[in-house]
C-alpha cells in the first residue's frame, strides 16, 4: 500500500495550493508566513525571518541589499523531525523565501531525501499550471482538474467582460513604496486581462525599480498599490508617506481620485489561487460599469489623502 505524502511547503502560495487541492492532511510543515487559509497556522512552522518586526519599507529594502536578498532561514532540525517526502520551494525570488540552494543543501542531508519541487511561475497561466505541478508531484494529479477548471472559468469571465469596458486606463501597479518598484511577473498580464494598460511593468519579468520622474511621465489614470507582503492597513502607512512627496499631487490618478490601496500579500504577491481574486479586484477597480465593486475594505480602499483614506463600499468578500 502506497504511503501518503508528507508535504512541507516553504511558500505561502504553495500552502494555499495544497489546501485548494484538499491535501491539507498531508501538509506537515509550513513557513512562518503561511496564514491562509487560517488552518495553515495550525501547521508547524519551519522557517524564520531576519527582518525585525515593525521595520519600515526603506529599512527592509536596506536589509535586502545588506543580506544580498537572503532574508529567511529554514530550521533543518524541524525538517529532519518531520521527515517530508515532498518539499515545495522556488527559485523565483530569494527575497521572498528561503533561497533554493539552501533548501537543496538541507534536503540532501535528510534521510531519506525528499522530492524537491521548484515552483517558478512568471505569468498567471504559469500559476494555474503550478497547481497541476503540485498535484502531480504528490501523486494526486486528479485533484487538480476541478480546481484549475474553476479558476480558468473565472479568468475567462474577466477577459470576456473587460472587452465591454468603456476605456482602457493607463495603470501602474506599485509593488514597493520606498524605493518605488513597479510590479512584474504575472501582474502586468493581470492588468491587461482586467481591461487596463500597465504603463511601466513588463509581463513575465522581475519587478523593476522606477524613478518618480518615470511615474509622473507615464500620465497614469490609475495607481494600484499592492505592496509585497503587506495588508491594507500596513500599505496605507506607506501611501500616506508617498502623499508627502512633491510629485504625488501632480499625478493624474491622484487628481482624479484613482489611487487604490490593496491587500498585496493576499491577492498579488503570492502566486497561488487567490491571484484570480486579485484579477477580479482589478477588473472592479478599472471597470465598475461592467464589474460592480464587491470588495471589502480589507481587500482594497480608495486613497483620498494623507489624512484620511476614503474606504471603498463594503460588500461581501470571496
Amino acid at each position: 500500500m502506497t504511503q501518503p505524502p508528507r508535504i512541507i511547503s516553504l511558500l505561502p502560495s504553495a500552502t494555499e495550493i495544497v489546501f485548494a487541492l484538499g491535501l491539507d492532511e498531508a501538509l506537515v510543515g509550513v513557513t512562518h508566513e503561511c496564514d491562509f487559509p487560517p488552518a495553515a497556522r495550525t501547521k508547524r512552522a519551519v522557517t524564520k525571518s531576519y527582518i525585525p518586526d515593525g521595520s519600515d519599507s526603506a529599512t527592509i529594502d536596506h536589509l535586502v541589499s545588506e543580506h544580498q536578498g537572503r532574508l529567511y532561514a529554514v530550521d533543518e532540525a524541524a525538517l529532519a523531525d518531520l521527515q517530508p517526502t515532498v518539499i515545495l520551494t522556488q527559485r523565483l525570488c530569494d527575497v521572498c523565501a528561503v533561497p533554493y540552494d539552501e533548501v537543496a543543501a538541507v534536503a540532501e542531508r535528510l534521510d531519506p531525501q525528499p522530492l524537491l519541487v521548484n515552483l517558478e511561475p512568471n505569468t498567471l497561466e504559469d500559476v494555474v499550471a503550478s497547481i497541476e505541478q503540485v498535484a502531480q508531484a504528490v501523486g494526486a494529479p486528479e485533484r487538480a482538474e476541478p480546481v484549475v477548471a474553476a479558476l480558468q472559468a473565472r479568468i475567462e469571465a474577466i477577459r470576456v467582460g473587460a472587452w465591454g469596458g468603456t476605456r482602457r486606463p493607463r495603470v501602474v501597479c506599485l509593488e514597493w513604496a520606498d524605493p518605488p518598484f513597479c510590479a512584474g511577473h504575472w501582474v502586468p498580464g493581470m492588468v491587461e486581462l482586467a481591461g487596463g494598460v500597465e504603463a511601466l511593468g513588463a509581463p513575465g519579468v522581475d519587478s523593476q525599480r522606477v524613478t518618480w520622474e518615470q511615474v509622473v511621465a507615464a500620465q497614469l489614470e490609475v495607481v494600484v498599490c499592492m505592496f509585497c507582503g503587506f495588508d491594507v492597513p500596513r500599505s496605507l502607512d506607506d501611501v500616506r508617506q508617498l502623499a508627502q512627496r512633491p510629485e504625488w499631487n501632480g499625478l493624474l490618478a491622484v487628481q482624479h481620485g484613482e489611487v487604490w490601496v490593496t491587500h498585496g500579500s493576499a491577492y498579488f504577491s503570492r502566486p497561488g489561487p487567490r491571484l484570480v481574486d486579485g484579477l477580479e479586484l482589478l477588473s472592479q477597480i478599472f471597470h465598475p460599469e461592467v464589474f460592480p465593486r464587491q470588495f471589502t475594505d480589507q481587500q482594497a480602499v480608495r486613497f483620498a489623502s494623507a489624512a484620511e483614506p476614503a474606504l471603498a463600499t463594503p460588500a461581501r468578500g470571496r
